[in-house]
């Protein structure tokens, strides 16, 4: 349903709102460096601190300025189930493609519970959903085998991994068949994960290199595994300096340093420390990024 070399795309704010401006810019920024989707509003968009309004507002605007063009898949989960469907409901609205959900955060709930969750949203939105497995963000880990009960939902169609575990990818797989698709949510296990049966990645790094990560997925789709292979290998310092800091601060930076978005932050999250900006600022110099 969903493959290739997708973004989280950012959101850019400006005094304190979002920039539209901005944002209509990186979406085509996206599309000519060969991205295959856009996902508004997830972690790398700083959902947890745009307020309701302003989610469907870059919800609006990302369909809008991609015109088709490619699937765009908004970011619609939360620890809350009623407030997920809602959130789900206005995507479906607003002409979304197919939904990002997190798995809840912070309540912690079981496998049953995590089944029930999405069970519900699938039940009520006809939406192509993309679950989504971050156990570093939110304290559960969704299991081989629920992703699986999961998977016979006819609208439940890919899950965005991002545990690291190739045990994990290739367990997912095997359960669940050629239908369902492996994302990648993490940069470094991008190329590992398409090697055991993955389609694709949701990146954080493609904010500012989308053509280096297209590259890695077309040259793999084609065959061309060493060049995938070589591709990986030359990323993966820029993946690491996008995690210097905290997701997305480093990306954010990054991006105001190429002069594409004000360098603007919502707390909790807060501007790079002079050491690691520095560090960052040299990694993208050594990418000719700036």
């Amino acid at each position: 349903m969903f493959a290739g070399a997708m973004v989280a795309i950012v959101t850019p704010f400006k005094d304190g709102v979002v920039d539209e401006t901005a944002l209509r810019a990186l979406v085509e920024f996206q599309i000519e460096g060969g991205t295959d989707a856009i996902i508004p509003c997830g972690t790398t968009g700083e959902s947890a601190t745009l307020s309701h309004n302003e989610h469907q507002q870059v919800v609006d605007i990302v369909i809008d300025a991609v015109a088709g063009r490619v699937p765009v898949i908004a970011g619609t989960g939360s620890n809350n189930t009623a407030e997920a469907i809602r959130l789900t409901q206005y995507a479906k609205d607003a002409g979304a493609d197919g939904v990002l959900l997190i798995t809840p955060y912070y309540n912690k709930p079981s496998q049953e519970g995590l089944y029930q969750h999405f069970k519900a949203i699938a039940e009520s939105v006809d939406i192509p959903i993309v679950l989504y497995n971050v156990p570093s963000r939110t304290s559960v880990d969704m299991l081989a085998p629920t992703v699986a009960r999961l998977a016979q939902l006819p609208n439940v169609v890919a899950i965005k991994e991002a545990t690291g575990s190739m045990q994990r990818a290739s367990e997912i797989v095997a359960l669940c068949g050629p239908d369902f698709f492996l994302l990648s949510g993490d940069d470094f296990t991008f190329f590992p994960q398409m090697c055991v049966g993955g389609r694709g990645v949701i990146s954080v790094t493609a904010n500012i290199a989308p053509s280096l990560i297209a590259g890695i997925y077309d040259a793999f789709a084609a065959g061309q595994w060493s060049e995938a292979a070589a591709g990986h290998h030359r990323l993966q310092k820029l993946c690491t300096s996008m995690f210097l800091e905290t997701n997305p601060v480093p990306v954010k930076t990054s991006l105001a340093m190429m002069g594409k978005v004000e360098e603007e932050i919502r707390l909790p999250l807060a501007l790079m420390t002079a050491d690691t900006r520095s560090q960052l600022q040299q990694v993208l110099k050594e990418y000719e990024l700036i």
